[in-house]
């Protein structure tokens, strides 16, 4: 090998100390021979670039291998990504309710929080909270606020992922364009008495962030992953080749305002008469439960009257199915996933058997031939996951990675 592929610098086509985290982070180079045979580097520069990564403290010798290095001789030290050195804290806004917690860079949970927050309250009054919740998860667990290497957060809505705002988004009021990752920052600079330095804040809809998290712990070998999100609102998550599907501008995914047949007279919150969440989401399961007289406010409480078996629940959540089951025959035909993920709310057998009937009854026989559907593995955490593996692959990604270690003067 002559060189790295992909990669330019002032040291030409050569991989940096970045690419060299990288190759041990995936586990296909976790020796120093072993990288030096990946990149084609000597063995005096694969010796620098890795004293930048220990100087760091984001790399750290593991045993000696049950073999000997490639290049022949001894068993060789193994090389391991060093998840001690940082943490990460993330936050899964939904329309009335959060999660929050502090995790490890490897994505274990070291505390969690959860409680109200309504995100119709504004992002002045919710941010400033949630940097309240994020200091007291640091201090229940003794870490320092040093040690956050990045913050990620899940919100429902449509995300610009370049700037960190949220597009029109029909359920967060007050929240069209607001600057979410300047005052996140700000509100957790302010409650951890640390200086407003920039800490990397990242965006994104909770069900990309789901759909990320669940793909990653449960079906890591799947290329094309679809998790469909059914609580207050209908969205979806795509995960294609181990990245999120955004789409342009975020707006990938958002199927729950996509116009179905019988729905005219439905009025969905973005304005719009007919759309799928305005007749088969839990907000709208529970209208019509409460029109029935039976006392239904939200998607949570339809959740609850599901696991009690409450028989006209069970039957709504069917027929909700069916509705979503429809417009996921051509989300499936189109792109063709090996896993479908029915997740929030709604996600019991009654709903789960609607979308099989419709989905299986209109999709083409050879987009379901090995498709999977499924329920969620990781429940009311995959977000906050999600939005925690989004962080840490971001800030160790190659050239962000060359980047901070540079800025660490390493």
């Amino acid at each position: 090998m002559t060189g790295w592929p992909g990669r330019t610098g002032r040291g030409g086509n050569q991989a940096g100390a970045g690419d060299l985290l990288a190759l041990v982070r995936s586990g296909r180079a976790t020796t120093r021979g072993a990288l030096q045979q990946a990149t084609g580097l000597s063995r005096a520069t694969v010796g620098q670039r890795l004293d930048r990564l220990f100087r760091a403290g984001w790399l750290r010798e593991g045993p000696g291998g049950p073999v000997g290095s490639p290049l022949g001789g001894r068993p060789s030290i193994t090389l391991e990504f060093d998840d001690e050195h940082a943490v990460v804290l993330a936050a899964d806004l939904d329309t009335r309710h959060a999660r929050a917690a502090l995790l490890t860079l490897t994505g274990d949970i070291l505390a969690e929080r959860t409680g109200t927050l309504v995100v119709e309250d504004g992002p002045e009054a919710v941010l400033g909270e949630l940097g309240r919740w994020f200091a007291g998860l640091l201090s229940g667990a003794g870490r320092g606020a040093g040690e956050v290497c990045g913050i990620g957060l899940a919100v429902p809505g449509p995300v610009d992922s370049e700037s960190g705002r949220v597009v029109q988004p029909p359920i967060m009021p007050g929240w069209d364009g607001y600057d979410i990752t300047g005052r996140l920052a700000r509100s957790f600079a302010d409650h951890t008495g640390t200086p407003a330095t920039p800490i990397p804040v990242l965006v994104d809809n909770d069900a990309n962030l789901m759909a990320y998290g669940e793909q990653r712990a449960a079906h890591p070998d799947c290329s094309a992953f679809v998790l469909v999100k059914v609580s207050t609102g209908i969205g979806a998550g795509v995960v294609v080749d181990g990245s999120v599907y955004r789409g342009i501008d975020g707006g990938a995914g958002d199927i729950g305002h996509i116009r179905v047949p019988g729905g005219e007279r439905a009025l969905c919150r973005c304005g719009s008469y007919g759309c799928l969440a305005a007749v088969a989401s839990g907000g709208a399961v529970a209208r019509r439960l409460a029109e029935a007289g039976v006392p239904a406010a939200s998607g949570s409480d339809v959740r609850d009257l599901l696991a009690a078996g409450h028989p006209e629940a069970v039957g709504l959540a069917r027929e909700a199915g069916r509705r979503v089951g429809e417009v996921l025959a051509t989300v499936v035909t189109l792109l063709n996933p090996g896993v479908l993920m029915i997740a929030g709310d709604l996600a019991g057998t009654p709903f789960l058997t609607g979308v099989r009937e419709l989905l299986y009854q209109r999709a083409l026989p050879r987009s379901t031939a090995r498709l999977e559907v499924v329920t969620s593995r990781l429940g009311e955490r995959a977000a906050v996951l999600g939005a925690g593996a989004l962080v840490v692959e971001h800030l160790y990604a190659p050239e962000r990675a060359e980047e901070r270690l540079r800025a660490l003067g390493v």
